[in-house]
């Protein structure tokens, strides 16, 4: 399926990893009387849908590691915006940075009121369920932004995996999407530009390992299944101990989700999922927080907000504090001409 209308976007990024915005979204995904999470679904297994989703996110309108969502009706009058989250090989269940973004944007542009400072919730609705940004302004423009996610919870625990640099063990969390969590130090990495290549190629082998085995199953909605990243970590400096008692630790991360993706900011979904495995470890406890700092440097400032249960099970509500920024608006064109619409990945 082609169109040649024109398609606007906003571009934002948030911590380095961009966020493409498009206000007018597919007919097949915008209709009444659907959740998000089946407005996923049917974006799955809409050619319209997943030709646009491939326009935006390719070469040369993107690029491998391209992000973005299409605005959709949120489920409910609760919530002030629905979004379809999108990347180069498909529609994600959840999407931290981009949930900043979104919030951002919904303030900047009006589309949320909000007052010149103070804090403003935006509610966001997303496949995983229900979210929020809480976006602070000072003098009329956004500062900071704080996501407050679903529930997050530990899933499985010492899981082995063979891979081509060795052995390891991973950890598995849930924090609206599946990660496989472990030291970078174990496959004798670094999380560092110039380990990233490396990181990306043994990322992809553990996600699929998982996945061949079927041990990252969600105990209620199976759309929610399978470990969608890979997350290295590795300690910035050991745990500062405050004058009150709490503690701030400073580790750092990549993520390798999708098909070799790496999120450049420090990921809120799976920063979500480290907060929930460090939570049950009592590495982080409520008070404390987690500076989370991603492969560029970028940090998100991390927070058990509350406990919480997940499927009878422990779990953590986790928020986490950054920064997001417009870069780019975009009138994307399509010549009927060119035979490499809607574009190409090079990895």
């Amino acid at each position: 399926m082609q169109r040649t209308e024109p398609i606007d976007t906003i571009d934002w990024h948030t911590g380095g990893e961009p966020f493409r915005i498009v206000p007018s979204s597919p007919a097949a995904v915008t209709g009444d009387g659907l959740t998000v999470a089946q407005r996923r679904v049917i974006a799955m297994n809409s050619d319209e849908v997943q030709w646009m989703r491939a326009l935006l996110c390719s070469e040369p309108r993107g690029h491998a590691d391209m992000y973005g969502g299409f605005l959709v009706p949120p489920d409910d009058a609760g919530a002030h915006l629905g979004v379809l989250f999108w990347h180069k090989d498909g529609f994600s269940t959840a999407c931290g940075h981009g949930t900043m973004a979104l919030g951002a944007w919904a303030v900047a542009s009006g589309r949320v009121p909000a007052p010149a400072d103070g804090v403003t919730d935006v509610v966001v609705d997303v496949p995983s369920g229900r979210v929020t940004a809480s976006v602070r302004t000072s003098k009329g423009l956004v500062e900071e932004v704080t996501f407050t996610n679903v529930a997050s919870h530990v899933h499985a625990t010492d899981i082995p995996v063979e891979t081509s640099r060795g052995p390891v063990t991973v950890d598995i969390a849930f924090g609206g999407a599946m990660y496989a969590v472990l030291p970078a130090a174990a496959i004798g990495l670094k999380v560092r530009p110039q380990d990233v290549s490396q990181l990306i190629a043994v990322g992809r082998e553990i996600r699929d390992a998982l996945n061949t085995a079927g041990v990252a199953e969600h105990p209620s909605d199976p759309r929610l299944s399978g470990v969608y990243g890979t997350i290295f970590v590795e300690e910035v400096r050991p745990p500062r101990v405050h004058a009150d008692g709490s503690r701030q630790l400073h580790q750092r991360n990549i993520t390798v989700f999708a098909d070799g993706e790496v999120d450049r900011s420090p990921c809120g979904s799976g920063t979500s999922a480290r907060v929930a495995l460090l939570a049950a470890t009592g590495e982080l406890r409520p008070g404390d927080e987690l500076h989370h700092e991603s492969v560029v440097g970028s940090v998100f400032r991390a927070r058990i907000k509350k406990p919480a249960t997940s499927h009878g099970q422990p779990a953590v509500i986790a928020s986490m504090t950054g920064t997001a920024h417009m870069v780019a608006e975009c009138r994307f064109t399509v010549d009927p001409r060119d035979d490499l619409v809607p574009g190409f990945v090079l990895r």
